[in-house]
């Protein structure tokens, strides 16, 4: 076999630059959590180099105690506004305005991500009003997604979506922070007693937001009689602009 016919290596599709600069550009413009496979593609590294080189760099960053940390949300890795600085950032962004979700809004966020999939109705049960404004408000901002339907009554069933978790900056549902210590496993709960405990801890998911809290486009509801008080209906969507 001449030269010219023995097997050839592999070539990557773009050029190998340096490792760490290549994965730092290529994060600074996305728009969204890139997985390792997406950026090896991207920057020309084996896979097991780039997985090696993103926790580098979130450790060199948090020796650094820089203004902003690398961190694996949803599947993948993305650059976040560290925490202890998020006010300023907020600031800027916001001129001093607070936009959020309102608590009812946060409330039927933490009732689906607890019992999801569930139902519709089955919320509106939970938490004693009806939710269809907010559920829409939640549907149309990417915070949950439509599951199917129940075999049983054949209602449509809604789960939270990655982008959820993205918000709140965990990896999977497991990591979802418990109620209270002293609660029994989520399985154990009756309606109720999901309703009482979600009032209770002002919907506890939300609450463990780190640098993009998901409570960031409506301002809360104020001195707004309590949507527990009675059966009735939310008095917004979920939202208010101050």
């Amino acid at each position: 076999m001449s030269e010219t016919d023995a097997p050839q290596p592999e070539t990557l599709d773009v050029p190998v630059a340096e490792l760490r600069p290549a994965l730092e550009a290529v994060l600074m413009v996305a728009d969204q959590p890139l997985d390792e496979a997406v950026l090896a593609t991207a920057v020309g590294h084996p896979v097991a180099a780039v997985a090696e080189g993103l926790a580098a760099l979130a450790a060199e960053y948090d020796d650094q105690d820089r203004g902003f940390e690398l961190r694996q949300v949803a599947g993948g890795w993305r650059y976040y506004t560290r925490e202890a600085y998020a006010p300023v950032v907020e600031g800027f962004v916001l001129e001093g305005q607070q936009a959020r979700l309102t608590q009812a809004a946060l409330e039927t966020l933490a009732v689906v991500a607890y019992k999801q999939p569930v139902s519709r109705a089955r919320v509106s049960a939970i938490r004693g009003v009806n939710v269809d404004g907010v559920m829409r408000t939640l549907l149309t901002r990417g915070l949950l997604e439509e599951a199917g339907q129940d075999g049983e009554h054949g209602a449509m069933l809604y789960r939270t979506t990655s982008y959820f978790l993205e918000r709140i900056g965990i990896t999977a549902l497991e990591e979802l922070p418990e109620l209270a210590p002293y609660l029994p496993d989520m399985e154990d709960l009756d309606d109720d007693m999901l309703g009482q405990a979600v009032a209770a801890q002002g919907a506890a998911p939300a609450a463990t937001e780190g640098t993009e809290p998901v409570a960031d486009e409506g301002v809360d509801e104020g001195d707004r009689p309590s949507p527990h008080s009675g059966d009735g209906t939310e008095p917004d969507g979920g939202t208010e602009i101050a």
